[in-house]
């Protein structure tokens, strides 16, 4: 009986080995796989270290313009900031013939609370967030970034759920405006494939006084895309093991029909602790590994279009030039690249090109 029960366990164990195990469920892999193309340090040889790599991992990559944005010249037809154009001229002028790219493009600030600031300081001023002025100016903002980039897949704005959860009172005016400013850019661009971001931890637990009607209001909204646009960090709810990353998962497929994209996602590789905030997050390596792993398999069983890992090497060097009232949020996410800061890859970066591979 006893041998019996062991060989059941031995049993059970190696079904459950290769069920969790992507190279043994995935035979030839549909989704792409891809990088955001933000760099580990702040060198010129940095930054083309970082574009080398993602084109020889990745069949698709992301450009992420989630930074300042030249309202004053949008708005008064002035010239465009020269650090602004150079930025945009540089990254376009890197896209290869042939490469799959998504432009996630940033209308709200950085705790996605408000519009985002004005590269002169400030915000611009409105009287409602949906004022034909600031849609107009955005619309020729993302408009230029399109013609620059020429890309496959368009975000629109990032991580939109965050505004109801940020400033409810904007929530409205915002979706009016976005709903003016896809129909624009569709009129214009009909065969570009456009969404709006949202983050799933958020979307799926988030912290508010009537979850049922947020998770409904957040249904909705993505339906109207044309694909599902997912920014996900599981981290941030204290998500640690392989069923707690699927319970997320199953929440997505189970709210949405459109086709999925993760456009940005990682996990923490090493334990995380930040004085400022307060905050200590237990990590590891093998326990990214695990996320990527269920990430993969979710990809390959739901047919996802693509998912993009942000990003693919720790940015120790980026980090140490960021201003110090900076340094607290931009840690966050340093320590969750497939290679470590000095360019050793982890068990996931071997799991990532046995993947690709396929």
């Amino acid at each position: 009986m006893r041998k019996t029960s062991l060989v059941l366990v031995i049993f059970i164990s190696l079904l459950s080995c290769k069920k969790n195990n992507p190279s043994k469920v995935i035979d030839d892999r549909q989704f792409k796989m891809g990088f955001s193309t933000w760099s580990f340090g702040p060198s010129q040889s940095d930054v083309d270290e970082t574009y080398d790599f993602i084109f020889e991992n990745s069949d698709i990559y992301s450009e992420h313009m989630d930074d300042l944005i030249p309202w004053d010249a949008w708005i008064n037809n002035t010239t465009l900031p020269t650090d602004f154009v150079n930025n945009v001229n540089d990254k376009a002028a890197r896209k290869p013939a042939g490469m799959p790219l998504l432009l996630s493009v940033s209308f709200l600030n950085t705790d996605r609370s408000d519009i985002q600031d004005d590269f002169i300081g400030g915000k611009p001023t409105y009287a409602a967030l949906n004022d034909t002025v600031i849609e107009n100016a955005y619309f020729d903002h993302v408009s230029y970034l399109i013609n620059a980039f020429h890309p496959d897949y368009l975000v629109v704005s990032i991580e939109s759920n965050d505004l109801l959860l940020n400033n409810e009172i904007l929530w409205d005016e915002y979706k009016a405006l976005m709903q003016n400013i896809r129909t624009r850019i569709k009129q214009d661009y009909p065969t570009l494939k456009i969404s709006e971001s949202v983050t799933l931890h958020n979307w799926h637990e988030p912290e508010v006084d009537n979850p049922t009607e947020f998770i409904q209001e957040i249904d909705d909204y993505v339906a109207q895309m044309d694909f599902a646009a997912i920014s996900f960090y599981p981290f941030f709810k204290g998500q640690h093991k392989r069923n707690q990353f699927q319970k997320s998962f199953d929440f997505l497929h189970s709210h949405t029909s459109l086709p999925i994209s993760f456009v940005e996602t990682n996990h923490l590789a090493n334990d995380l602790e930040i004085a400022e905030f307060n905050l200590f997050i237990k990590s590891n390596e093998k326990e990214q590994n695990e996320y990527l792993e269920t990430l993969l398999i979710n990809a390959d069983k739901h047919n996802y279009e693509f998912i993009i890992w942000w990003a693919y090497r720790d940015y120790d060097l980026l980090w140490e030039t960021f201003a110090l009232d900076i340094q607290g949020i931009g840690k966050l996410w340093r320590d969750t690249g497939l290679k470590e800061g000095d360019g050793t890859d982890r068990l996931s970066m071997e799991t990532w090109r046995e993947i690709f591979a396929k």
